[in-house]
This record gives structure tokens, C-alpha cells and sequence, in this order.
């Protein structure tokens, strides 16, 4: 069948939901029995998001092909249980990038090139590049309508209703009806307002999703219908609840997929939720509990760690286990190493700059020395190796060039050193435009049999996880640290990938990014393995 493409869009404001919103339409047509495929437009004039400040965009999500999206990315392949590519987001850096490389090479002829038609065309052709394959594709427009940025993307969506007419085309309009609380009334003018926009401009919602803070009765749904002309069943409720992964059963129970079968002319959807279901009620009310003790420096905003949190739900509910995470801050550690005292495990995540390391230093001393399950990701993996160098193995110098480019004991440094060195040409890096070489994407990783990480993937020799980060454990130092109870459990053209301690219960770090691959139906096996270790450990 031809691809049917079900546009998402957000009105009155942004942080809606309607990644979560996307990604529960497509979980249901998914477990329906449909190949779906989503697409995030992000309407930013940067590239990608890749140099932006966690501070400013939250988490930067890394897909197989090393491509650096939207966090809404993350939520796709956490949902859907499956991989995309940067076919699956782009931006508006990216669409007038084209364009005018286009342009240079003289592709339009001579012509004068416009908004309409040749932007539009390119939002249009990358729309249905990401849709090959798939019988649906769900779009995600980022932002909110009537901001000038989305303008040329709403024309596009006109544009392909017109063309493959509205059996093949829908669209859904999440909104928010705010309640005003001194009232004691849900209000539907802001949302009245937002779908005028979009009607102004040429189109029309099949169907809306109201976010609210308390479900709308009878008469509010009524009135939201007729005065955005939408049918009465096509106004869709989405209150807050107790965990995103609930939605898609909330969007089934409130017959989401009934107005997208009518518009589409499909047959009767029934989605097979049976398993979702269960996992979803071992998140909201699990038998056990456990503290892991969350040591970073990015705490304002959570949402910059939301792959590794959403990864401990995932292996939490596969454990029955409600995990609950005390955040750290590292730089708090140095003054107040106690506040690691009342925690089941650690976790040292990945990260940039010098901020806050003595800190997380503290924290890996404190788990190797008092033998409490730690969890080290990519900067938590090379400041384990600094932590062990200084503490046990003596070097009082040992450092990352990173926070000291004239270490003369560099226990990690640069990547551009390593290939330099060893003449890994077959390593796939990708250089930014402001200077700076980065590992990224999906590389093999070689597991030493009998080692803690093995055991976790299954007893598997080799595996796929991937990478975003510029620096490297310094291979000079290998032997010294195998020769002195450190184990290399995981290697890739000879970098080190993966550490574990001799003579402790659970000690691990690894320079790869787990929680990009974690899924709520698949864990990713380390971070089930370290949720499991922290169960026993609080259990003893």
C-alpha cells in the first residue's frame, strides 16, 4: 500500500508532548500490525544539535549511523523497539543547506529560488525519503503554529494533502486546555485560536489532542469539536499521567484509532498490547525498590541525561523494580562525600568540560573502596581508569588532556592521537566545524569471555553499541593496568571499550553509550545487568 503519512503538529505552546503524543500513535499502528516509521522536523537554523548546550536542547541522541538528533528520536526507538536514521530528523540548517548547495551547482537553471516552491519541495522530498518502506510515516513538527520558523513546513503538509488527497493524508493537533485553577474551569479558547491558525493557512485537523490536567466532560469535548470542526470522536484527551509509556493505552481506551481508520479507510485497528501493558503496570507499582545514586553536573535540567533515566525505567520494569534515582551533584561531592552514604549503587554518566570531575572522582573512589555496584558510562569509563591510576596505582599526575593538555601521565587523551599512533584509519569519525573529531554512531565492541560484561549480553563475544565522544583511554597504560587487577573486558580496534575490577562485586564502565540502544520490550543488557547487581546488593 501506499505510504500514509499522519502529521503531528502543537499549538498555544511548545512541550506539549507531541513526541510522546507521535510515538504512541505509532506503538498502536505498530502492534496493529503495521511497518511504521516517524520523522522530527525541528525547525532551528542549526544543522543538527550536536553543538548545542545540554542547558539549551536537553539530550543530544546518537542513531546507528552516528547521525546527532533530537532528543525525540530517543523516544521513537524506545517505543517502536527499532532503529532510525538521520533520514528520520532534520532541521531548517539542514533544508536551506541544501538548497543553496543546490544552487551553487546550478541545478534550478538560473531560476530565482523562493520559499515556494524550491524549500518547500526539499521539506517535501526529505518527508517522503523518510517514509520509504514504512505503510505510515508520523511527522513531528517541532515548535508551536504561528511561530515564523514552521511557516515554510505547514505549507509543505498543505501541499502533500493536496497532492495525495486525505485517504493518504491526516492531520492531528495537539493542544493544551488550560485549567484556571482560581476558576476552577478547563478553558478551549486558546485551543479555538491555535486551530483558526491553522485553518488560516490552509488546513484543518482531522483530530485533537487535548493535553489537560483533569479529563474533559461530555459537553467540553462538544464544543471543542464543533468550534474546530472535527467529529464528535475525534477529540482525543491526554491527561498528565504516571508514566509516559501509559500512553499509548490512555490514547486506546479514548479511541484515538477509530477517527485515524475513518480518515485513512482502513479496517478495524486492533493492537495486541497485552505485553506493553504489563510492563507499564510493573513501572506504576512495582514489588521492590531500589537508590541509585545518579553523580553528574547537568541536574538543572534533567532532560540531558533523558536516555539513561528513561534506561533505568526500562530495566526497572523488566525487574519488577521501581527504580528511584537521588541526584548528585559532583560538584557537591567534594564538600559532602556523605551524600553518597544512603545509596544502593552508583552512576557516573557521560559529560564534557572540567566542571564537577573531583567530584565524580570522590563518588568511584567510594564505590571501588566500599564495594558498592557502580555503573560507569563513557566520561564515567575514562575517569575510573584516572581514579584507579592516581589511587592505586600511584601516578599522583595522571589526567585527561581533556582538563590538562600538557599532562605528562595523558591516561586519556585525544582520538586524533590514537589514529595518528596506530594508523586506525578504519575508525569512522566525523569532524565538527568547530574543530573538534568525534567517535560517533554504532561500532563493534569484542567482549572477553568470563568477564562481567559478557555475562550481561548474554555470553556474547561481540556486540553494537554506540558512541559520542572525542577522547580515549591512553593504550600505553594497558598493561600496567591489567598487570594490577583491572580488567580491559571489551575492546575496538584496540581501543579500550570496556573496564571491570578484579577484586570487587560489580564494578563496570564502559566508553560506549548504552542507554542509546535501551528499549522498554529490550533493556539494554548492561544497564538490566547493574539494576539487577543493585537489587542484590541492597537485598545483602
Amino acid at each position: 500500500m501506499a505510504v500514509k503519512y499522519i502529521f503531528v503538529t502543537g499549538g498555544v505552546l511548545s512541550s506539549l508532548g507531541k513526541g510522546i503524543t507521535s510515538s504512541s500513535i505509532a506503538t498502536l499502528l505498530q502492534h496493529s500490525g503495521f511497518d511504521v516509521s516517524i520523522l522530527k522536523i525541528d525547525p532551528y537554523i542549526n544543522v543538527d544539535p550536536g553543538t548545542m548546550s545540554p542547558l539549551e536542547h536537553g539530550e543530544v541522541f546518537v542513531t546507528c549511523d552516528g547521525a546527532e538528533t533530537d532528543l525525540d528520536i530517543g523516544h521513537y526507538e524506545r517505543f517502536l523497539n527499532k532503529d532510525f536514521h538521520k533520514t528520520n530528523n532534520f532541521t531548517t540548517g539542514q533544508v536551506y543547506m541544501s538548497v543553496i548547495e543546490n544552487e551553487r551547482k546550478g541545478k534550478y537553471l538560473g531560476k530565482t529560488i523562493q520559499i515556494v516552491p524550491h524549500i518547500v519541495d526539499e521539506i517535501k522530498s526529505r518527508i517522503k525519503l523518510a517514509g520509504e518502506g514504512s505503510e505510515f510515516l508520523i511527522v513531528e513538527l517541532g515548535g508551536t503554529v504561528g511561530d515564523i520558523e514552521g511557516m515554510p513546513y505547514l505549507e509543505a503538509m498543505r501541499q502533500m494533502k493536496h497532492e495525495l488527497g486525505s485517504k493518504q493524508v491526516i492531520s492531528i493537533h495537539v493542544t493544551l486546555i488550560p485549567l484556571v485553577r482560581a476558576a476552577g474551569e478547563l478553558k478551549t479558547k486558546p485551543t479555538q485560536h491555535s486551530v483558526q491558525e491553522l485553518r488560516r493557512i490552509g488546513i484543518s485537523p482531522q483530530i485533537l489532542v487535548a493535553r489537560c490536567e483533569r479529563s474533559l466532560d461530555k459537553e467540553l469535548k462538544r464544543k471543542l469539536a464543533m468550534s474546530c470542526d472535527v467529529d464528535d470522536d475525534s477529540v482525543i484527551v491526554a491527561e498528565d499521567t504516571e508514566s509516559i509509556y501509559k500512553c499509548p493505552l490512555n490514547f486506546l481506551d479514548e479511541g484515538i484509532l477509530t477517527p485515524i481508520a475513518r480518515h485513512l479507510e482502513l479496517k478495524e485497528l486492533k493492537p495486541k498490547m497485552d505485553n506493553w501493558d504489563m510492563l507499564v503496570k510493573k513501572i506504576i507499582a512495582p514489588k521492590s525498590s531500589v537508590t541509585i545514586g545518579f553523580v553528574g553536573k547537568y541536574l538543572s535540567l534533567k532532560e540531558s541525561y533523558k536516555s539513561l533515566i528513561e534506561s533505568l525505567i526500562h530495566a526497572g520494569a523488566n525487574t519488577d523494580t521501581k527504580v528511584n534515582i537521588k541526584w548528585i551533584d559532583s560538584e557537591s561531592v567534594e564538600e559532602n562525600p556523605a551524600l553518597l552514604y544512603d545509596v544502593d549503587s552508583i552512576l557516573v554518566p557521560g559529560g564534557f568540560g572540567e566542571r564537577g570531575i573531583q567530584g565524580k572522582l570522590e563518588a568511584i573512589r567510594y564505590a571501588r573502596e566500599k564495594k558498592i555496584p557502580f555503573l560507569g558510562i563513557c566520561l564515567g569509563m575514562q575517569l575510573s581508569l584516572i581514579e584507579f591510576a592516581r589511587n592505586v596505582l600511584g601516578i599522583k599526575e595522571a589526567d585527561s588532556v581533556e582538563f590538562n593538555p600538557q599532562s605528562k601521565e595523558p591516561i586519556i587523551y585525544l582520538i586524533e592521537d590514537f589514529i595518528d599512533t596506530q594508523g586506525k584509519k578504519q575508525l569512522r569519525t566525523h569532524t565538527s566545524p568547530m574543530g573538534g573529531t568525534m567517535r560517533l554512531g554504532e561500532y563493534e565492541c569484542h567482549i572477553k569471555k568470563g568477564t562481567k560484561l559478557y555475562e550481561a549480553y548474554g555470553q556474547k563475544s561481540l556486540i553494537k553499541e554506540r558512541h559520542r565522544h572525542r577522547y580515549e583511554a591512553n593504550p600505553k597504560y594497558r598493561e600496567l593496568f591489567a598487570n594490577n587487577g583491572m580488567i580491559i573486558s571489551g575492546e575496538c580496534n584496540g581501543l579500550i571499550e570496556s573496564i571491570e575490577l578484579e577484586n570487587h562485586p560489580w564494578f563496570v564502565a564502559v566508553q560506549f553509550h548504552p542507554e542509546f540502544t535501551s528499549r522498554l520490550q529490550n533493556p539494554n543488557p548492561i544497564i538490566l545487568a547493574f539494576v539487577k547487581q543493585t537489587l542484590a546488593h541492597k537485598k545483602q
